[in-house]
């Protein structure tokens, strides 16, 4: 029976990752789909691009508390806290709510990258480490204005706080951040190719110069 209950789990959890609040808010509230604008990723950062910083927002802070919610599902899961195991599940509860966002059951399977999905993750699972690979983050964009770069950036941050800083000792959790920074690496590869060739959009709080990157973006997209 307890095995039923851990497959629900984790199917409750890709539920919950699969909320696909770029279209929505999008949607709902400005008449626009994300995903037919700017880098046409249903993200918070395609939204901060393309809805703004108020959207933008509102979309990051839906998505991280997804991740954050998802892992909670542990504590129905009968493991012992804080073992090794427990990690592992919350790990596994973590990665349906990634799949879920990046595949929505919601949105014809077409969603974001899961970055802020996985800093709510991240967050419940070790919150300084995460906090000091956040500031990492920030630092990044802040210097360079390149989100993705920042993205990457911070999720090695969080593999090398973990061992050098924390010295945590749980294998689950140390294959968990190496998991982490492979993916970003993965569904990033196009921002990379980019960000080599100098493309890159970048991000601005300011809207009109966001508008501005966005109609260059969309100029050296085309053949």
């Amino acid at each position: 029976m307890i095995y039923i209950v851990r497959i629900l789990l984790v199917v409750a959890a890709y539920l919950t990752g699969s909320v696909p609040t770029a279209v929505w808010v999008g949607k709902f509230f400005y008449h626009v789909d994300v995903r037919e604008h700017g880098s046409k990723n249903a993200g918070a950062t395609n939204t901060f691009r393309v809805l703004g910083l108020k959207a933008g927002l509102i979309v990051f802070a839906i998505d991280l508390l997804k991740g954050f919610l998802a892992t909670q599902f542990v504590y129905a899961s009968s493991f012992l806290p804080h073992t090794n195991e427990w990690v592992l599940f919350q790990i596994i509860l973590g990665a349906a709510a990634v799949a879920g966002h990046i595949f929505p059951l919601y949105a014809g399977f077409k969603g974001g990258k899961g970055v802020a999905t996985l800093l709510g993750i991240s967050l419940a699972i070790h919150p300084w480490a995460t906090l000091c690979s956040f500031l990492v983050f920030v630092t990044v964009v802040w210097l360079t204005r390149y989100i993705s770069l920042g993205s990457i950036t911070g999720s090695f941050a969080y593999l090398f706080f973990l061992i050098f800083l924390f010295h945590v000792k749980t294998p689950a959790l140390i294959i968990y951040a190496c998991i982490i920074f492979l993916l970003l690496v993965v569904t990033h590869r196009k921002n990379i190719k980019r960000l080599i060739r100098g493309e890159e959009s970048k991000f601005y709080f300011r809207r009109k110069l966001m508008e501005a990157q966005n109609k260059k973006m969309s100029e050296t997209s085309r053949p």
